[in-house]
């Protein structure tokens, strides 16, 4: 077969799957293999992380929470200082080596600093940040990327890399067991710099493959106050529709993780470890079909109201589900179709959102959104599933019954907020 006649499958297969033009393959891959690294440098780090958090109590986690919800609002405003001054073809590049740079420190000072608890939850709140932050810089660069009506079609396979990426990454922990935790801090700051020369193909192809010149926006700072994505956030109801939405998303995955760490106190950090790994696993391989099969035809064909609203309804049903038979395998479950749903459908439906806002909203509030309200929901959620526990004394049938109640928000909140999307298709801001 020729290499033409390779294309051409390929480019049919591509359409098929997720409705990809051939003029949007190339642009369409390096976005999925730029996720796919971005991701595979969170996830060498995210199962080792994960595992330490069942050695300690619901308060000290939400403490941790706490914390690092102030570490998010701090990295937040840190860059929204850079992007009132710094290009935007130098700001993605420049978000991706901060973080690896922070890697590299954070190795150099675990070899001068004896307090391993110290250690292990300085580690737990700076993964916890970066788990955030980059995939939200990354998003905002697709939106600025792609136009509304390409989002519907493409942000499906695309986010499928994300998922391979988190199958790749802990792959490289479980084959190099003996590096040691924050040996794997430099190895994701390797990884994580792999970014930067598909980041600039990207943006060299924005417009010669995509044609998408009108869509573009300028590439200078964009100078402003840098707290205005706060202020452009808090006046903007379509925007607090969204932060509602993550925020009611944050509450039910902040019960079930907790659910799931007290449920594993009494196994070995090697058993956690592998119980977590293997819903990695599998949460992925899920989102990988979905995502290339399903994503894009349920957007495209019953709007967004209806794709935003569907993994809430499935969620609800899950929990009435731990409500009645409240086992760890229960939990286990439900958290597979949730993440796995939320990668595959809910995230890149949040995400096409913003194709609906100007670029300064794209690039100032939109981190707001993603990272400080989602770990203020963290704080808020970590808290209340402490009180529910420890003050009030339900037990995990009660608190599911509470997160059944708060799915039900969830999805009536998305169900609005992607019917005025369909509803004002006609009207796309560029």
């Amino acid at each position: 077969m020729s290499s033409s006649d390779s294309g051409g499958l390929i480019a049919r297969l591509l359409k098929f799957l997720s409705k990809v033009e051939a003029s949007e393959i190339r642009a369409t891959f390096s976005s999925f293999s730029l996720v796919l690294i971005l991701m595979a440098a969170y996830y060498i780090l995210r199962p080792v992380r994960d595992a330490m958090a069942s050695d300690w109590s619901d308060a000290e986690v939400s403490l941790l929470w706490t914390i690092n919800f102030f570490f998010s609002f701090a990295v937040v405003a840190i860059y929204g200082f850079a992007i009132s001054r710094v290009s935007l073809n130098r700001l993605v590049p420049g978000v991706y080596i901060f973080f690896a740079v922070t890697f590299v420190l954070f190795f150099v000072a675990s070899k001068y600093i004896a307090d391993v608890v110290l250690i292990d939850k300085a580690f737990y709140v700076w993964v916890s940040v970066f788990s955030l932050f980059p995939v939200s810089v990354f998003w905002s660069f697709m939106a600025d990327l792609y136009t509304k009506e390409q989002s519907r079609r493409l942000f499906g396979i695309i986010t499928t890399g994300a998922s391979v990426g988190a199958m790749v990454g802990p792959s490289i922990p479980l084959m190099f067991s003996g590096l040691g935790t924050y040996n794997l801090m430099l190895v994701a700051s390797v990884v994580l710099v792999c970014t930067l020369p598909i980041i600039v193909y990207l943006q060299k192809i924005k417009v010669s493959q995509l044609g998408n010149a009108s869509h573009a926006g300028k590439m200078q700072p964009m100078g402003g106050n840098p707290m205005a994505g706060f202020k452009s956030f808090l006046q903007n109801p379509f925007l607090l529709g969204i932060a509602l939405f993550l925020f009611l998303y944050t509450g039910i995955g902040s019960f079930v993780y907790l659910e799931l760490k007290n449920l594993m106190a009494d196994y070995s950090r090697e058993q956690r470890t592998e119980i977590w790994a293997f819903m990695d696993l599998a949460t992925n391989t899920l989102t990988i079909i979905t995502g290339l099969f399903l994503t894009s035809r349920l957007a495209t064909r019953f709007g967004l109201g209806l794709t935003l609203a569907l993994l809430p309804i499935i969620v609800m049903g899950g929990l009435l589900s731990v409500a009645m038979v409240p086992l760890l395998t229960v939990v286990v479950g439900l958290q597979i179709f949730r993440r796995g749903g939320n990668y595959a459908i809910t995230r890149p439906a949040r995400e096409m959102l913003f194709t609906h806002v100007d670029q300064e909203t794209r690039f100032k509030a939109k981190p707001v959104i993603d990272v400080v309200v989602y770990r203020g929901g963290d704080v808020f959620w970590g808290w209340g599933f402490t009180g529910l526990t420890q003050v009030l004394g339900l037990g995990m049938a009660g608190v599911a019954m509470v997160g059944a109640v708060i799915a039900a928000v969830w999805a009536a909140v998305g169900f609005v907020l992607g019917k005025k999307f369909d509803q004002d298709a006609a009207d796309v801001v560029p």
